[in-house]
C-alpha cells in the first residue's frame, strides 16, 4: 500500500492538497492530453494515465504519464467477461499504476491525477469511472483528482476536473486552471 492509497486505519490522516481540486495545469501538458485523446479516438478507444506534479507544489501538473488502456484487449481476449469495448470505458493495469504511485511517491512526483477521455458522450464523472476510483469500497482507493476530456467527432471539446467530496460521499466538479 502506497501513501496515496489508503486503507481504513489512515483514513483519517491528512490529504494531499491535489484531491481537494483547484490545480493548475500547464496549457502545453494539457495539449499532449489531448494529443492522447486524439490518437485514442483514431484506435476507437479512451485515453488513461497519470498527471504528475512537484511535491512542493502540491496543486501544480508538470507532466503526462500516458497508460495502455486494455479494455479492448481484454473483450477480444473474452467477451463475456469483459462485455465492454475501450469505446465505453477504460482498464489500466492496476500493477503498473500501483508501481507508478510508488515512484513518485519516492521521487518527489506524486500522481495526483488519473484522467481518460470519453467519446463522444461528454466531459462527466460516469458511475463507472466512479465505481473504478473507489475499486470496490466506499470511498476512492488513492487521494486523487480526476480529469475527464471529451472529445467528439475526433475533436477535444472540453476538459472537467473532479474530486471526491467527503460530505456529499460523491464527486464533485473542481476548478481547472490552465497555465499560459
Amino acid at each position: 500500500m502506497t501513501d496515496n492509497q489508503k486503507s481504513d486505519d489512515e483514513s483519517d490522516k491528512k490529504k494531499p492538497a491535489w484531491v481537494t481540486g483547484d490545480l493548475r495545469i500547464p496549457r502545453a501538458l494539457l495539449a499532449r492530453v489531448e494529443d492522447e485523446a486524439k490518437a485514442a479516438y483514431g484506435r476507437d478507444e479512451e485515453a488513461c494515465g497519470a498527471l504528475v506534479g512537484p511535491s512542493a507544489e502540491p496543486r501544480f501538473l508538470s507532466e503526462i504519464i500516458p497508460m495502455e488502456n486494455r479494455a479492448n484487449k481484454l473483450h477480444k481476449l473474452d467477451p463475456e467477461t469483459y462485455p465492454r469495448t475501450g469505446r465505453m470505458y477504460f482498464d489500466l493495469d492496476p500493477l503498473k499504476f500501483e508501481r507508478r504511485v510508488r515512484e513518485g511517491n519516492t521521487n518527489g512526483l506524486p500522481v495526483k491525477v488519473l484522467y481518460h477521455s470519453h467519446l463522444d458522450v461528454g466531459s462527466y464523472f460516469s458511475e463507472t469511472d466512479a465505481a473504478a476510483a473507489k475499486m470496490g469500497g466506499d470511498t476512492p482507493a488513492y487521494d486523487l483528482a480526476y480529469l475527464v476530456t471529451s472529445i467528439r467527432a475526433g475533436v477535444v471539446d472540453d476538459h472537467k476536473l473532479f474530486i471526491w467530496d467527503e460530505a456529499k460521499r460523491g464527486f464533485v466538479e473542481s476548478p481547472l486552471v490552465i497555465l499560459d
